[in-house]
């Protein structure tokens, strides 16, 4: 429905958050390339789940979205993976109730998925726990559902990757500093390939130490070895 140029639409589902995905969805599949910062919801129903099945009431919300944020819709040519990637997101945020746009870039080795919003404190999480809990997640998903044009995905929010880069950096070097000291390997934790490449030109003129990377994806890790 839509009122002055709005555009609007009303969705259940067993939770709140599974109403917003379902009406983002609608949206989206009505609009592609919609910015997702601009939707407004109201809760119509917050739902009951009701006592052994009965009694039970669906959430309801309605999504709107102004005028302007039509106006601005531009065509969208995004692969199959990049497309996936971004609905994967979009689902998980949504799902915990984090309201941001996501935009995705496609670069030659790796797929940017990244995350605006006014408080992204939650999907980033303690120490990146729950972005890097999403980011394996929808690495995991990819690497089975398009094994053909595969690629890492890279889930950024509010510059957390640039400080990620800092932070892997160090420890790198951290790491390096302790091999060349005790002559015996160490394995980093997991990481992807876009990180793992971060780690190896960090310590590629770290003398005394080399690096490998051992395992499988999405499970890959960078070894810290002594020179030979």
């Amino acid at each position: 429905m839509s009122d002055g140029g709005e555009l609007s639409v009303e969705e259940t589902g067993e939770t709140v958050g599974e109403a917003k995905w379902a009406a983002l969805r609608e949206l989206e599949r009505r609009h592609p390339g919609l910015d997702k910062s601009a939707v407004r919801f109201q809760v119509v129903s917050e739902g009951e789940r009701g006592l052994l099945g009965v009694g039970y009431a669906p959430a309801r919300v309605v999504a709107t979205v102004p005028e302007e944020a039509l106006a601005a819709l531009e065509p969208r040519d995004e692969s199959p993976l990049a497309a996936h990637a971004r609905e994967v997101v979009q689902r998980i945020a949504a799902e915990i109730g984090v309201d941001c746009a996501v935009d995705v870039e496609e670069r030659e080795d790796e797929v940017v998925v990244t995350c605006t919003g006014h408080d992204l404190g939650m999907l980033i999480g303690k120490h990146g726990q729950t972005i890097d809990s999403i980011q394996y997640l929808v690495n995991a998903i990819a690497y089975r559902a398009h094994a053909e044009g595969r690629k890492d995905v890279v889930v950024d929010a509010e510059g957390y990757r640039a400080r990620r880069r800092a932070t892997l950096e160090t420890l790198a070097v951290r790491t390096a500093q302790r091999v060349a000291a005790s002559g015996e390997a160490e394995e980093l934790e997991p990481m992807t390939a876009v990180e793992r490449k971060i780690v190896h030109l960090r310590l590629k003129e770290f003398d005394g130490v080399d690096t490998t990377s051992e395992g499988t994806e999405p499970n890959r890790y960078v070894v810290v070895l002594p020179a030979e």
